[in-house]
């Protein structure tokens, strides 16, 4: 198979590309792209365009043939490889398959337009992704660069914005940037919910967030009043206790069972971007509550699984780490989260457990001497009025139990 040609190109069109990307398109045989990619090119490209398909599998399993025969080049949007087809196509058939052209990135422009360090800026696509994915980002003074879709994504977001308690940001609506016709606008977020757009359009904003909303930081340990709940929620100290010891990589998966609420997938997801994670809840309802949480505090990518565990496990990707926070004493339910993490083999599973029952606590302490791992108990208590004066009421210790499982089983 001959090496398939990526070109990013943007509003600028053919003219805006590199002599090379330039030499790249006149040589092709067949250019792959959307039609308003396609649109861009001259009349003169002697090269057969073809609109890309829609699911992309349908590329994926044509693209082999025509590139062994043909000259293909396959058009993107800006950088290729930013939130782009680029990578799409690289994590299938792998870089050596590929040469990559890029095009300055729609961030690239709004930071050279506003001045700002492009470092500093937080990219957040919601092309391919749901646009909640922009609340885990609203901490006061946070500069985001927003990739919208359709003419009405700016509107949506400032909507978001708005309801998030973030109206007042600063706003900046960037349309065509690159082309002779490009427009930025300085406008709120407030505003941009009025306001129809380009399709090719992108929004950047400084976070400013209303005086009575409470920041919500990505450090675990969200106060817990972010979450809807109906009591079955991991309380705020034991949540960034559990977050420490779970400590999420790139990469990885975690289920949270007996999820509750879904507190600590979440935090999981919010601590690490590139991290994954399964909520496992038996109950329809806290399930659907898992979900609007997810989405209101900025990972709609939670995956919730309806279910009673240890039975609702099976089938589910082996995960790096498990949380389990209620029904440790259930028969068999330890031992089935073990088993997954030992077949997960990659040397850092691991498992966190909280009981607050005697036979919760009871379970743990037989799991630990089984198979090793550290117990802690906790015990907290709030200042409270005693009557003239002041007093701690304590409340239930909490038990959690840390093991690390290698591919011979947990360790002690």
């Amino acid at each position: 198979m001959r090496p398939i040609a990526v070109v990013g190109i943007g509003a600028d069109g053919f003219s805006g590309l590199g002599e090379a990307a330039r030499r790249t398109l006149e040589g092709a045989d067949l250019v792959i792209g959307a039609p308003r990619q396609l649109a861009l090119l001259p009349a003169s490209l002697a090269a057969e365009r073809r609109t890309l398909p829609s699911p992309l599998t349908e590329l994926f399993a044509e693209l082999p043939a025509l590139a062994a025969a043909r000259s293909v080049c396959v058009l993107a949007s800006g950088d290729p490889m930013l939130h782009g087809i680029g990578a799409t196509l690289a994590r299938h058939f792998g870089a050596e398959a590929l040469r990559v052209y890029p095009h300055p990135s729609a961030l690239a422009y709004v930071c050279a337009r506003l001045g700002w360090a492009e470092q500093e800026v937080t990219l957040v696509s919601a092309v391919a992704h749901s646009l909640d994915s922009v609340r885990r980002h609203l901490q006061p003074g946070r500069r985001l660069c927003v990739y919208t879709t359709g003419d009405d994504g700016p509107a949506r977001l400032g909507r978001l914005l708005t309801e998030a308690g973030c109206g007042a940001s600063r706003a900046w609506l960037c349309e065509r940037l690159g082309a002779d016709d490009e427009r930025v606008v300085a406008t709120s977020a407030a505003a941009l919910s009025e306001q129809r757009a380009d399709p090719l359009s992108c929004v950047a904003v400084e976070v400013e967030l209303e005086a009575r909303r409470r920041p919500l930081a990505p450090t675990p340990g969200l106060p817990d009043e972010a979450f809807e709940t109906d009591g079955q929620l991991s309380k705020w100290p034991l949540r960034a206790l559990a977050l420490a010891a779970l400590a999420p990589l790139p990469g990885e998966l975690l289920w949270d069972v007996g999820a509750g609420s879904g507190s600590i997938a979440i935090e999981w997801l919010r601590a690490e971007p590139l991290a994954h994670a399964v909520a496992i809840e038996q109950r329809a309802d806290r399930a659907a509550r898992i979900t609007r949480n997810a989405e209101r505090l900025g990972v709609p990518e939670l995956r919730v699984v309806v279910g009673e565990a240890p039975a609702a496990l099976d089938g589910l990707e082996p995960p790096d780490a498990v949380f389990v926070g209620g029904g440790v004493s259930r028969a068999g339910l330890l031992d089935a989260c073990l088993a997954a993490l030992q077949a997960r083999r990659n040397g850092r599973a691991r498992i966190v457990a909280h009981a607050v029952t005697v036979e919760g606590e009871r379970a743990l302490i037989d799991a630990a001497d089984r198979y090793g791992g550290e117990l802690l108990r906790v015990e907290l208590s709030d200042l409270e009025p005693l009557g003239a004066l002041r007093g701690w009421r304590p409340r239930r210790p909490v038990v959690q139990w840390l093991a690390r499982v290698g591919d011979e089983g947990a360790g002690r």
